[in-house]
Order: structure tokens, then C-alpha cells, then sequence
């Protein structure tokens, strides 16, 4: 019988260490994958997936089931903490306005249909930093603008300018490979 992740938080706030073994080895892939969606490869995934995950149990303590799912709670730990290590190497000025000329593309919504998660997270991968980051962010945590802006230190509309050329690039990238 399995142990639900809310049994195992309250056995982690009592201090024990084999709940800590069994929740992440719950999680851990699902965490790794939300990485790689921000890193520029595995090694960098690599290590921002440490740090991330130490930090979720750093605060796993201030989890309260009574505001949402400790999933959810997590995404958000480990997206902080993605952010704040990416911040150290790569940051401000990957979010001026790049020119790229995407407009006017024929887009079949039908490839995406074709495509594959893996496949789709290498296209990620390849995209510039600041598009990347709010991409993630807005379409797959499911922050707002709002929050986006607030957490990266830049103003709405480029949180909104930088989603629509992620997905404009994403696009195009995909369109190329069909």
C-alpha cells in the first residue's frame, strides 16, 4: 500500500528520514523534467535540480495542505529556486527585445499533434533565456504575467512580449522539423 504524499509530509515535519527517501523518489522525475525545461541542457538541469529539491525540503515545513496541493506548493519552491539559480549566470539581459522576424508564419496546429515530450523539451531548451524562462513559466507552471513580472524583475508587457515570441520561435522550430 502506497503512502499518500500528505502522510508522508506529516512524517517529514516529525523528522523522518526514510518519508523525506519515499517522497522524493515520488517526485524526482517529474522534478528533473521541469528543470530541463528551463536548463540549457542535462548538466545544468543537473544542478539546478539539487538545489531546487534541497530547498523543497528546506520548506516543506511551510506547506499547508489547506491552500492547495503539495504538488502545486513544490512546482512553485523549485520554479523560485530554478530562477533565483539561473539569475546568477544568465540573467537581465536575456529579456531586451530580440529581433526576430516571425511574423506572418502558416501555422498547422496539427504538428503539434506529432511531436513528442521529449522532442518538445530539446525545442524549449534551444530557445533564448528570457523567452524560455517566461514560456515555462506562463504555459506550464501556470503563473500569470502578473507573477512572472513580479518574480523576474521586468514589467508585464515584456513578460507578454517574450511569451509571444517564445511561442512564434517554438513554432517555427517545430514547423522545421515537419
Amino acid at each position: 500500500m502506497q503512502i499518500d504524499d500528505l502522510s508522508l509530509i506529516v512524517k517529514i515535519k516529525k523528522g523522518d528520514k526514510k518519508a523525506i527517501a519515499q517522497l522524493y523518489q515520488r517526485h524526482k522525475s517529474y522534478w528533473f523534467r521541469i528543470c530541463l525545461r528551463y536548463a540549457r541542457g542535462r548538466d545544468e538541469a543537473q544542478d539546478i535540480f539539487q538545489d531546487g529539491v534541497a530547498k523543497v525540503f528546506q520548506e516543506i515545513k511551510k506547506f499547508n495542505a489547506e491552500r492547495g496541493t503539495f504538488k502545486g506548493w513544490a512546482n512553485k519552491v523549485l520554479v523560485h529556486e530554478i530562477i533565483k539559480s539561473l539569475k546568477k549566470s544568465q540573467w537581465q539581459t536575456s529579456f531586451t527585445t530580440l529581433d526576430t522576424n516571425l511574423s506572418g508564419m502558416d501555422w498547422n496546429g496539427d504538428i503539434i499533434e506529432k511531436i513528442t515530450a521529449k522532442e518538445l523539451t530539446a525545442l524549449i531548451q534551444t530557445l533564448p533565456f528570457g523567452f524560455r524562462i517566461v514560456f515555462n513559466m506562463y504555459e506550464i507552471e501556470g503563473f500569470s504575467h502578473r507573477e512572472i513580472a513580479e518574480e523576474l524583475k521586468i514589467s508585464i508587457g515584456t513578460s507578454k512580449s517574450q511569451l509571444s515570441r517564445a511561442k512564434k520561435a517554438l513554432q517555427q522550430k517545430i514547423q522545421k522539423l515537419f
